[in-house]
């Protein structure tokens, strides 16, 4: 591991929500996978390999000195609108439910949304610490990189897929806030932004059916409303502590896909309201921390790096289990760490690999500057001590 260690609250409540993760996934696609495969292990076993690789690449993650990866900021970029691009390539691209969202290469598939989300993140870390203080400047500072972020967007709203782009969209935001960008400018494109998210609303039938069945789920309960309305009851069913673990009805069958995106409302049932607001705990403690080495970071690049990893993880999560409790639409993103995941999984416990990094050199600087206070509030008489070592025995 880093010389520095790592910080354990980030460390171990990853290694928690993969480790619950695997639990839900095997409760709530046991069956699924029994009637789909014939193997009740099917699903839980792809799951745990992928996590398997998802935490050793975090170890190794957390290992990088990230300031000398400073650089890489436009290459990174690069690779993610690559990455995105494939989609569309004929034999490359994979076509499933009516949208382009994977890539398959072989026997190995991946979402290259996933690359793209931390790729941006990246990339704005490192060319917002660049434009510094120039990113209040309209021309030269704020739009260059809300141009080369609606790149990206566009790329994936082409697959389609609304619910990443409207993510990636207020991280993005959000980290040009937390750099300096001025609230006028940022105004300026959340206004421009509603026409055109309301005409991808409404000039797309089944989006605007969803935006109808999430206002009243239950007078379309047999039709687009479904998925919503089974999460509600299996939420209410639930309670306060839950059905138990196992035990859980509506993933039999009427919850469709409950080891994807629909995951929370299955931990509401078995698990109950403290089962559901323990894992929004550990969000939030996420969160929480890893603001905190955001804050703590002797550079920007660091800083703003390490607020978007955490900003990236921790909205995503809000979101999903915001759809389930049915608080805002269907947006299509799984439960971080703990919805049945290859690509996502694996990018999102690098991405906190990269932030375990921060961390640890955080802790290394904070350490050093300790050991220089300490050293000037040594006793007066050691302080001398070197200098008498050097007198010469038998006199003055």
């Amino acid at each position: 591991m880093n010389r520095h260690g790592i910080d354990p609250v980030i460390f171990s409540s990853a290694l928690g929500l993969v480790a619950f993760g695997v639990v839900m996934i095997y409760s709530t696609s046991h069956i699924l996978a029994l009637d789909r495969y014939g193997d009740a292990y099917y699903f839980v076993k792809r799951h745990v390999l992928w996590a398997a690789v998802g935490v050793a690449v975090m170890l190794l993650a957390a290992r990088l000195n990230i300031k000398r990866l400073r650089a890489l900021g436009f290459p990174v970029l690069l690779v993610s609108l690559f990455a995105l691009a494939l989609v569309f390539v004929p034999g490359i691209g994979r076509e499933a439910g009516g949208a382009r969202r994977w890539v398959d290469l072989g026997p190995f598939s991946f979402q290259p949304v996933e690359i793209a989300k931390f790729g941006l993140v990246f990339f704005l870390a490192y060319f917002l610490s660049v434009k510094d203080e120039r990113l209040r400047d309209l021309k030269f500072g704020f739009l260059p990189p809300v141009i080369l972020t609606g790149v990206v967007l566009v790329l994936v709203l082409a697959q389609p897929d609304l619910g990443s782009a409207i993510l990636i969209a207020f991280v993005a935001g959000l980290l040009l806030f937390i750099a300096g960008a001025r609230w006028l400018h940022l105004l300026g494109v959340a206004l421009a932004a509603v026409p055109v998210l309301y005409a991808m609303i409404f000039t797309v039938p089944w989006r605007q059916q969803r935006i109808f069945a999430f206002l009243d789920p239950f007078s379309v309960a047999r039709g687009t409303g479904y998925q919503l309305v089974q999460s509600l009851l299996g939420l209410a069913q639930g309670g306060i502590t839950g059905l138990g673990l196992g035990e859980g009805k509506q993933k039999l069958f009427y919850l469709p896909e409950p080891h994807t995106d629909f995951i929370y409302s299955v931990v509401g049932e078995e698990l109950g309201l403290l089962g559901a607001l323990g894992v929004a705990a550990v969000f939030a403690v996420l969160l929480y921390r890893g603001l905190g080495v955001a804050a703590r970071s002797g550079d920007s690049f660091s800083g703003l790096l390490a607020a978007g990893i955490t900003l990236m993880v921790s909205v995503q999560g809000l979101f999903n289990m915001s759809v389930a409790a049915g608080v805002v639409p269907t947006t299509g993103v799984p439960l971080p760490l703990v919805s049945l995941g290859g690509s996502s999984l694996v990018m999102t416990l690098a991405a906190l690999g990269v932030l375990l990094s921060v961390a640890a050199a955080n802790q290394g600087t904070v350490r050093r500057k300790r050991a220089v206070r300490m050293s000037a509030k040594r006793p007066l008489a050691s302080r001398w001590l070197p200098t008498f070592s050097r007198i010469p025995a038998g006199g003055r």
